[in-house]
């Protein structure tokens, strides 16, 4: 398995930064390679990505989540395997760190030349900028503000 973890600083208010990542159907807006997310419940996201010609659709359920803090999830089912946390850190009244560790698992050929060729950490920085330039740029509205709790606390990162 292979760990990514990158950073970003956005020049938007905690409470910002934290509402807009809940919305994880606006994610293909500024994630590469997602096509769609579906937001089931509370707790579960459907995902379409189209990652080097490789079309994927796996769900994701949150194991963890605490308002302005963390948001902590991992696949359920299917052939994609990766578990991760997203933290939020305010450094002021207006800028946040926005800080993504992922846990992947390769699977395939192309997917494991690409972990070689560190694409996937390429890929998550490039996420993050862009996630920056949507947040300031007023992108997406709204949030969600309920807790979820680790049903067992050893799966969270």
């Amino acid at each position: 398995m292979s760990t990514v973890k990158e950073s970003v600083d956005v020049e938007v208010p905690l409470r910002r930064a934290y509402d807009q990542w809940t919305q994880f159907e606006d994610f293909p807006s500024f994630m590469e390679g997602v096509d769609e997310v579906r937001q089931l419940d509370d707790r579960h996201n459907h995902w379409t990505t189209s990652i080097g010609g490789v079309r994927r659709e796996f769900d994701t359920e949150i194991v963890d989540q605490l308002a302005d803090d963390r948001i902590t999830w991992r696949t359920i089912g299917g052939d994609t395997q990766q578990r991760g946390s997203v933290r939020f850190e305010q450094l002021d009244e207006t800028h946040t760190r926005v800080e993504l560790t992922m846990d992947v698992e390769p699977t395939g050929l192309a997917e494991k030349g690409a972990d070689a060729l560190n694409v996937i950490d390429r890929r998550v920085k490039g996420d993050l900028r862009r996630f920056k330039d949507y947040v300031e740029s007023g992108g997406g509205q709204g949030g969600w503000r309920g807790r979820i709790r680790p049903e067992d606390p050893g799966t969270t990162l």
